[in-house]
């Protein structure tokens, strides 16, 4: 293994690294930026001016001289129409105004007869996605002959979800600590805040709520408003808004009214109050996330109320400032119902068109929970009256932690590509989430941040590009996650070809084989209790649906759950060209059969395999895929700098082990079930099932 000489890297930078480019890249740019022309003084315009001096720098090793107008060939000139006479002068505003407040250009022009690249926009925010854009090109080795893009979010709202708590610790974080550091805010705002928003400005991320929505209502406090108001002004000249979560008894909690009841004046009265000082302080508040009524939180249904009720309540507060309300959909009662994966859209689906203008419902992408794999929400689709906005995770909860290697954009990918049928063949997730399907203005998308301490920022240096491909998508969900993977490899590693080519297989096939490993043929919550770490498919105690024996049932006949009309019916929900699919146990895609259906241990599967074999051998292709991808990071070792190198080395001999570990307790104990030896060239479990049953992992992080 030939190790490389490459400058250690920390992993900061992330994907804003702007290393020299290299002969031909550098010949070929030579005549490019020989002058930057970027007139205007406004906040946002100066962090698209320092961007592009930053990385025009760094890409052509060498400073860039700043001029006022464009007087020579090589120049690249930025700005909007308002701020920059040249840029006026290239007749833009009709395509700009398509583009809306958000979209720019870039271009090749001429001007006075001198060869130019124009990065234009209406709106100074959206100067700096076009300079982020442009410098996206320089790093990634596109052509730059005759530029001619255009360029425009197709989704309004686009956030990260922290789940961090006001002491800091992040409820399934693991990258380290929250990056508030509430204690020193005010007075004290971390440089490290702004390169938060620069890197979420560079994909185009425009919000982050700020608090974990099992929420503390503390942080609505005038003491806590104004650290959030210290951390707004930082992140504004990057044009992210920040948005807080509600909790929804805060009245009781912090007003001394005796009810939180959505029906009482009182409790209208300090909402609206509380709302108006936000404002006073943040004045581009972007608005609440609420999770109510689920998993103990309170919420409008203590008082008989509906989430209708509730939402209504918090948007009418924050309406007159130009906020909105994103009200999750992730519900369910303390008392089992008959499939928990059914009570969101028995919930919603009544209440749909009863929502104020200004509310998003905000469904995960599964009816469950962020498993490795889940069928898409069958609320997608279910509500044409009410926007409907879609929640990923980037934090890895059920992925394994930050020790994996496991690539997300395949599986974003995979649920905005899928059709509801809602009206008609082509009805995407993607096309109910940009509000195209049923002609909604508002819109929204959000991920469950992945961001901590660590001075890598995301924990495992591969899990940056899961923050990376959800801002992308965000932007254009039109964009493939091979083609996504491409861009950030490229710029986080390295442009050579021979590395780009290897590690996007890696990427690429990464979730597949830990669906493999942990969770094959649509079985799903089969980890340990509580903190989610390895496997736990013997979890039998407590709540039903906590357990991992309500969702795999497992018995002598078979496997899974069925969710067809001889068992739950949650098929149902779905749109009937849907469950017409996988309604039969000979059509079901093998990837979903174990979510809908019990299926016998001697099922021929399209293998020729029986279930049983065929269960053996998922969950060792998984194991044997981490083993060369082990062999594949080996030979790639020339085009990584050591740090980050051996880390991802390391990672994945941990990611070996955890693998080979999820095979062998989940095999020991399905056996248990199935009574079948285990086929040929599958290994024997090293230990016996009871050992792995007593394995007690302490002090995990997430918790």
């Amino acid at each position: 293994m030939k190790l490389s000489d490459l400058p250690e890297d920390d992993g900061y930078r992330l994907w804003l690294r702007y290393e020299p480019l290299s002969e031909p890249l550098f010949s070929s740019r030579r005549a490019l930026a020989r002058e930057l022309v970027f007139p205007g003084e406004a906040p946002t315009l100066v962090a698209a001016r320092d961007e592009l001096v930053r990385g025009l720098g760094g890409l052509l090793g060498g400073p860039v001289p700043l001029g006022e107008t464009v007087h020579r060939a090589g120049t690249v000139l930025a700005g909007t129409p308002d701020s920059s006479p040249d840029v006026r002068s290239l007749g833009l505003e009709a395509d700009l105004r398509e583009l809306g407040s958000e979209g720019f250009v870039v271009r090749s022009a001429r001007l006075r007869n001198e060869a130019v690249t124009v990065i234009a926009a209406r709106t100074d925010i959206g100067v700096l996605y076009g300079a982020f854009h442009f410098l996206r090109l320089l790093q990634t080795g596109a052509s730059l002959d005759a530029l001619d893009l255009r360029s425009a979010p197709r989704i309004r709202r686009r956030l990260l979800d922290h789940w961090d708590n006001l002491d800091r610790t992040v409820e399934r974080g693991y990258a380290g600590f929250s990056l508030w550091d509430w204690q020193k805010l005010p007075g004290y705002v971390s440089p490290r805040m702004r390169d938060y928003a620069r890197a979420n400005a560079s994909i185009g991320i425009n919000g982050t709520v700020l608090t974990n929505v099992n929420a503390n209502a503390v942080v609505l406090t005038r003491e806590w408003l104004e650290k959030v108001a210290a951390l707004a002004d930082t992140f504004r000249p990057y044009g992210v808004r920040v948005y807080l979560t509600a909790r929804f008894n805060a009245p009781v909690e912090l007003g001394a009214l005796s009810t939180a009841d959505p029906d009482d004046a009182r409790v209208r009265a300090w909402w609206a109050e509380k709302a108006r000082e936000i404002y006073r302080l943040i004045p581009d508040f972007g608005g609440f996330l609420v999770k109510a009524s689920s998993e103990g939180q309170p919420g409008p249904q203590s008082f008989g109320r509906s989430h209708a009720d509730g939402a209504n309540l918090l948007a009418d507060a924050v309406g007159p400032h130009g906020g909105i309300v994103m009200w999750r959909a992730f519900v369910y009662a303390s008392e089992v119902p008959t499939d928990r994966a059914k009570q969101a859209y028995d919930e919603f689906v009544p209440l749909d068109g009863t929502f104020r203008e200004n509310v998003l419902v905000q469904v995960k992408n599964g009816p469950i929970d962020f498993q490795p794999r889940e069928p898409f929400h069958p609320l997608f689709g279910a509500m044409p009256k009410t926007p409907v906005m879609t929640e990923f995770q980037l934090t890895q909860e059920y992925l394994g932690f930050a020790t994996h290697l496991v690539y997300l954009g395949t599986l974003f990918e995979e649920c905005l590509d899928s059709d509801t049928y809602a009206r008609g063949p082509g009805s995407l997730v993607a096309s109910v989430t940009d509000g195209s399907l049923h002609g909604h203005a508002l819109s929204g998308i959000a991920a469950v941040a992945n961001i901590g301490t660590d001075r890598n920022w995301c924990g495992h240096p591969f899990a940056q590009a899961n923050w990376y491909a959800f801002g992308r998508l965000a932007w254009d969900h039109r964009l493939r996650a091979d083609a996504i993977a491409r861009e950030w490899l490229a710029q986080t590693f390295s442009r050579d070809p021979s590395f780009v080519e290897q590690a996007l297989s890696l990427m690429l096939e990464s979730r597949e084989a830990c669906v493999d490993y942990m969770t094959p043929l649509g079985l799903h919550h089969l980890m340990a209790w509580d903190h989610h770490h390895g496997p736990g498919p013997w979890i039998d105690q407590g709540r039903p649906d906590w357990t991992s024996v309500y969702f795999h049932r497992a018995d002598e006949r078979g496997l899974g759950f069925d969710r067809t009309g001889s068992g739950s019916n949650a098929l149902e929900q779905y749109r009937p060209e849907v469950a017409a699919r996988c309604a039969r146990l000979g059509n079901c895609p093998e990837e979903l059969l174990l979510w809908f259906h019990h299926v016998p241990w001697d099922h021929r599967m399209r293998s020729g395999r029986t279930l049983w074999d065929e269960l053996c051998h998922r969950y060792h292709s998984g194991v044997l895929w981490v083993a060369r991808a082990r062999s594949v990071w080996d030979e790639l070792a020339p085009f990584v700098d050591s740090m980050r190198f051996e880390e991802v080395r390391s990672l994945l001999r941990i990611q070996e082990s955890e693998a080979v570990w999820w095979r062998d307790a989940c095999l020991s104990y399905f056996q248990t079930y199935s009574r079948k030896p285990f086929p040929e060239g599958i290994p024997a479990p090293a230990r016996a099932l009871e050992e792995y049953r007593a394995i007690d992992e302490k002090y995990v992080p997430g918790i």
